[in-house]
């Protein structure tokens, strides 16, 4: 067996002390061949050591460009938050026209990864059509379907899964999410008895949230037991405590009312281009960005890292969250300007070319308000508000990234309504602080008076009036959110008091919002 041979079957074996030596003994054969530098590189990579990774793999690329070596960079530089590289290495390895179906399905999620959700679907039809047998490469040629309105392809091919793998748990919640579902047209037969037969704390997870979310579409109100189920199991697992995120609010606000430090005493960059879309999910941010990029001068950039990441490198924290209390107060030292050159940095290889101005809706930029008015102080901010049940109830239900910092609230009912609360002071501290600056929209306001609060949207980002805004269903761009299937019909009250069908589940919420003088079931007004 070669040395490379040897590495390989190591890799797959997850025998990573195997595949470093004789990858290091290939190395050492012929210092100018790329080979043995790749696979320490993807040793590096798979034992989480990224720096290494990287410097092996670009010394791997410079002794000459092969497209499994430039997809594995891509995939590395993605994960780096180096977009703009991995996009231009993804593109190069797949410019190489490249054989190999794991090349292919790595160039496509790379794609994915930057929100190029129709450049993804080449390379993963590739991959799909030289390895049809692989599920995980049908899997994701199934999702960028689903993304780019590709419905009854994405079914198709999640089905074909199931056929094959009944127990998938992964599938089993992609097809709830694709649409919705009726006591006539649904799978909760199929789920339950996948329930039964699932053995390990992710597939049930999945495959009960499955269940929820089809129950819910046709109106059993046993979906609420299920996600308490899912939730309780979930939370346990990642020992989430409530004083993590209210850390980060303290922080935030104790930052933001002294205003002292090199943050406050710079005027930040005055680009006009940016327009934030921010709030908890599940409000309304992706219909709101469905809106906004129907305007001919306004692209989508979808949900970007760009600010976040923009803080957290430049605040030089040593913690490992994007956000805590120690990055919020070491960020006191950082000039505003510096953050605005690197958001717009980062941002540059996401937003939309084609476009004047571009939307960032990750929603958790609710708690970076501050920032961007600080570091770019022309750019739009635009804050979705929902009736506080109703929020509350669609972020109980939606599993969102199950390893994510962000959204660990989500998976205990009273978590989130403290974290509703702390949202919502936030956002009052928002306007104290800067009045006016971010406009707050209403979800419901929205839904009743469609061109109203569409004309009010669009004077507050300096946009001109365009109908085409109120037509925000026709648009065929991709959406990678929950709400992907919402947002392809018409705007409606569905959604509106959906919490009710669950009212004496949720009571224990509904009563310490009220007893923290939250009025828990009122609208958001002007």
């Amino acid at each position: 067996m070669s040395l490379e041979s040897k590495a390989r079957r190591a890799l797959q074996q997850g025998d990573f002390a195997t595949a470093s030596s004789a990858a290091k003994e290939l190395v050492l054969q012929d210092q100018s061949k790329p080979t043995g530098y790749f696979l320490l590189g993807i040793v590096a990579a798979e034992i989480g050591d990224m720096a290494n990774a990287l410097a092996l793999l670009e010394a791997a690329v410079q002794r000459g460009p092969e497209a499994e070596h430039l997809a594995q960079l891509a995939r590395v530089l993605s994960l780096l938050h180096r977009e703009g590289d991995a996009a231009r290495a993804a593109r190069a390895a797949y410019d190489l026209r490249p054989q190999e179906a794991m090349t292919l399905d790595t160039i496509g999620c790379v794609f994915t990864r930057l929100g190029d959700h129709e450049g993804s679907l080449a390379p993963f039809r590739a991959a799909v059509a030289k390895a049809p047998d692989n599920h995980d490469y049908r899997f994701n040629l199934a999702a960028a379907c689903g993304f780019t309105g590709k419905v009854d392809e994405a079914r198709a091919l999640y089905e074909a899964i199931l056929g094959e793998e009944p127990g998938n748990a992964r599938v089993h919640y992609a097809l709830a999410l694709l649409s919705r579902h009726s006591a006539e047209n649904n799978h909760v037969a199929r789920l339950e008895t996948a329930l039964d037969q699932a053995d390990n704390t992710d597939d049930r997870l999945r495959i009960r949230y499955a269940l929820a979310k089809e129950l819910e579409d046709i109106g059993d109100t046993a979906a609420f037991n299920h996600l308490k189920a899912a939730n309780d199991e979930h939370k346990q697992t990642i020992g989430y405590d409530f004083a993590q995120d209210e850390a980060v609010f303290d922080a935030l606000e104790q930052l933001f009312r002294s205003g002292e430090g090199a943050l406050f005493t710079s005027q930040g960059d005055h680009t006009q281009a940016p327009i934030f879309v921010i709030g908890m999910p599940r409000t309304g941010t992706t219909l709101v960005d469905r809106i906004l990029s129907s305007h001919p001068d306004v692209g989508s950039a979808g949900e970007l890292q760009a600010m976040p990441v923009a803080v957290k490198r430049l605040a030089k924290a040593r913690s490992r969250k994007v956000i805590d209390a120690e990055t919020v107060a070491a960020s006191a030292a950082i000039d505003a300007e510096a953050i605005g050159k690197a958001y717009l940095a980062h941002a540059a290889h996401q937003r939309p070319q084609d476009a004047v101005r571009f939307i960032d809706k990750l929603p958790a930029n609710f708690l970076y308000a501050g920032y961007i008015a600080r570091a770019l102080p022309e750019a739009r901010i635009v804050c979705l508000r929902r009736q506080p049940m109703d929020t509350i109830w669609s972020n109980y239900k939606n599993l969102f990234a199950s390893q994510s910092a962000y959204y660990a609230y989500s998976y205990d009912l009273l978590d989130t309504a403290r974290y509703y609360a702390r949202f919502d002071r936030l956002m009052r501290l928002w306007e104290d602080l800067m009045p006016g600056r971010v406009l707050q929209l209403g979800y419901e306001e929205l839904v009743a008076d469609q061109e109203g609060q569409t004309r009010r949207l669009l004077a507050h980002c300096g946009l001109e009036w365009d109908p085409a805004c109120l037509a925000f269903h026709e648009n065929r761009a991709a959406v990678a959110t929950p709400s992907a299937a919402q947002v392809r019909r018409p705007l409606n009250a569905d959604a509106i008091g959906k919490w009710r069908t669950h009212a004496d589940a949720l009571e224990p919420a509904r009563a310490w919002l009220a007893a923290q003088g939250i009025d828990p079931e009122a609208a958001w007004k002007a």
